[in-house]
């Protein structure tokens, strides 16, 4: 009885060992590391765990490696005595079932079976998704490694949920999904939050199987799926609806796997003359999605202004048309939608606050271009553009440090994200290099205490850069916010080049497979420029021209050579200029800035909304 399942076994077995080998891969059950000593900090004994199947990694007995597949199932000859007793265990199985724990170790979220190999085989060979099981658990010496700085993550994530059916191995993606379920980060979760979440889980993983997905592949999957689609919006549906939307966020979920990460496009390659080419294309349809209004936002006023230059520009080769005051939830997706049943080819999305909303509607329209007005932001689905601003910030910081008598030099900065902090740095290396003793002065303008710029005043410095506006003199003066040197961001040169990428048919030719595309421009591409006021003094004025055309000319960066952090320690050293990966992400300040980067909870509710997003991972 149970012979032809267990042939049946054996025959998948011996497929596994056979694909294994083809791959190159372990043909035999993996075997926990020896010599613990060497990486065990400690044990703890767990007692009796529900072990998810798809976790147990391999046994502690080298002597039991022979007798199984790599996946546990049964390989031995079937006169044998191992296959009498594996098909006395299928018979209980199918039975009263099998309840007896077997006893295992778990290592960085991996089980090694002590006793109950059999158990383990029949059980995954029948498809169950978990066994009971007596644990210890061996702790690895803290270090820097990224794997081993996700345990210890997952061990936070374990004390306050007691889940260990889901495992992260990259740094922070535990933290992205407590963010994304809308959970506490340091409160135990309740009985009915731990039983909603564990219900949705099966209910994506079968999802997940239904569509072929593997199941190493499924943690990634179900925190791209979190925050495209939400958790709460998500918690009701069935696994079938859940399959038929996963295929649309196959680009997304790649690019976790492969850790494809974003491609920064710094260069604007197409050189196309813009009157030729507008006369030999079509029409493009492009909308423009805002979630304020253009009359109480300098910012959306700016995309606006620059939305009429580019119908200007191309005439009657371009329709454009714009939705203000759309929010960021349910009404930001309605304007899309409604964009895309008027006919837009293309859409921008002019703040990161639609982010989200701008990948969901573009996964259900991949059809339709659209674009989100961000940094950094691995979505494959959606391209993302944003001003080069640290150029510009050093040439301002150059200008200030002319300017300041006694060195001293303030700076407000609106949001702690990628790119803001390149600006600082920026700024502070601009103001050292014409003045070796300038020290910056650092506040921020979305603090919930609020006051960042009045402390710079109040300290006594004369010469603050307020949110981009550079002013000199006394407090009276200051209050007047007259800009002796601003950044400009030329809007509509940045549009007029997408649009013309679409026109002319490159757009499919910057796609770098599943990496997300992000426009990253700056001076040389005409995307942004420093604006002095004729009241600077005729030498600083000179100063930032020749700066300009350095930086233009590319023979000037402001990041090259020794960089040191508020702690002295060297950050960067050579001849070659830093990594624009490396710039992006920026983490932290110059030594000739004093201040720091605020904490999340410092920040105000629409600033913490913005960070979450857009926000530097680590601070130092």
């Amino acid at each position: 009885m149970y012979m032809e399942e267990y042939l049946k076994a054996m025959r998948q077995g011996q497929k596994e060992i056979k694909a294994a080998a083809a791959q190159g891969l372990p043909e035999k059950l993996q075997l926990l590391p020896e010599n613990q000593v060497s990486y065990v900090a400690r044990r703890e004994s767990l007692g009796i765990v529900d072990i998810p199947m798809d976790l147990i990694a391999g046994t502690c007995t080298a002597l039991r490696r022979d007798a199984f597949s790599p996946g546990f199932l049964p390989v031995l000859p079937a006169d044998t005595e191992f296959a009498a007793k594996w098909r006395l265990l299928c018979e209980a199985h199918m039975g009263e079932g099998i309840s007896s724990p077997i006893h295992a170790v778990e290592y960085m979220n991996r089980y090694y079976v002590q006793e109950g190999h059999k158990r383990v085989s029949v059980l995954k060979y029948f498809g169950a998704s978990s066994i009971p099981g007596v644990v210890t658990r061996l702790y690895p010496y803290p270090s820097e490694d990224p794997e081993i700085t996700a345990y210890y993550e997952f061990l936070d994530f374990y004390r306050l949920t007691g889940m260990n059916f889901l495992v992260y191995r990259t740094p922070g993606e535990y933290a992205q999904l407590l963010e994304s379920v809308g959970y506490s980060t340091t409160e135990p979760w309740s009985a009915e939050e731990i039983d909603a979440f564990r219900s949705f889980f099966y209910m994506f993983q079968d999802a997940c199987y239904r569509v072929g997905m593997s199941s190493a592949a499924i943690p990634e999957a179900l925190l791209v799926y979190i925050k495209v689609f939400g958790y709460t919006a998500s918690l009701d549906k069935l696994s079938t609806e859940i399959a038929q939307e996963l295929p649309k966020l196959r680009q997304e979920t790649q690019n976790r796997e492969e850790k494809a990460g974003v491609t920064l496009m710094l260069d604007d390659a197409v050189k196309k003359p813009l009157i030729s080419l507008a006369l030999g294309s079509g029409k493009v349809c492009a909308a423009f999605i805002h979630d304020g209004s253009a009359a109480a936002s300098k910012w959306i006023y700016h995309h606006e202004y620059a939305r009429h230059i580019l119908e200007h520009a191309l005439r009657e080769h371009i329709q454009t048309f714009s939705y203000e005051n759309v929010g960021t939830g349910d009404g930001a997706d309605a304007a899309i939608e409604n964009a895309v049943k008027q006919g837009a080819d293309v859409i921008f999305t002019t703040t990161p606050r639609l982010l989200l909303n701008s990948v969901r509607q573009a996964v259900q329209h991949p059809n339709v271009k659209i674009l989100n007005c961000s940094l950094n932001t691995a979505y494959p689905s959606v391209r993302t553009y944003y001003p080069r601003m640290y150029e510009a910030k050093f040439i301002k910081g150059a200008i200030a440090g002319t300017l300041s008598r006694d060195g001293r030099i303030g700076y407000v900065a609106d949001y702690p994200t990628y790119g803001s902090i390149a600006g600082i740095n920026a700024f502070a290396l601009g103001a050292r290099m014409v003045n070796a003793q300038a020290r910056v002065y650092l506040e921020w303008s979305t603090l919930r205490e609020g006051g960042g710029f009045q402390r710079l005043v109040d300290a006594g410095l004369l010469c603050i850069d307020h949110l981009d506006h550079l002013v000199s003199g006394d407090a009276s003066a200051m209050e007047e916010d007259h800009s002796l040197a601003l950044v400009q961001c030329r809007w509509a040169r940045l549009y007029l080049s997408i649009i013309r990428r679409v026109m002319e048919g490159t757009w499919k030719q910057e796609s770098r497979g599943v990496s997300a595309i992000n426009y990253w421009w700056g001076m040389n591409q005409g995307v942004v420029n420093v604006l002095c006021s004729r009241e600077l003094p005729t030498g600083s004025r000179r100063l930032a021209e020749i700066l300009r055309d350095a930086i233009q000319n590319e023979r000037l960066t402001p990041f090259y050579g020794e960089l040191r952090n508020q702690r002295g320690e060297l950050v960067h050293y050579g001849s070659a200029p830093l990594q624009a990966d490396q710039i992006l992400t920026m983490n932290w300040l110059d030594q000739g800035v004093e201040g720091r980067i605020p904490e999340l909870e410092e920040l105000t509710d629409k600033a913490q909304e913005l960070v979450k997003l857009q926000g530097v991972e680590r601070r130092v």
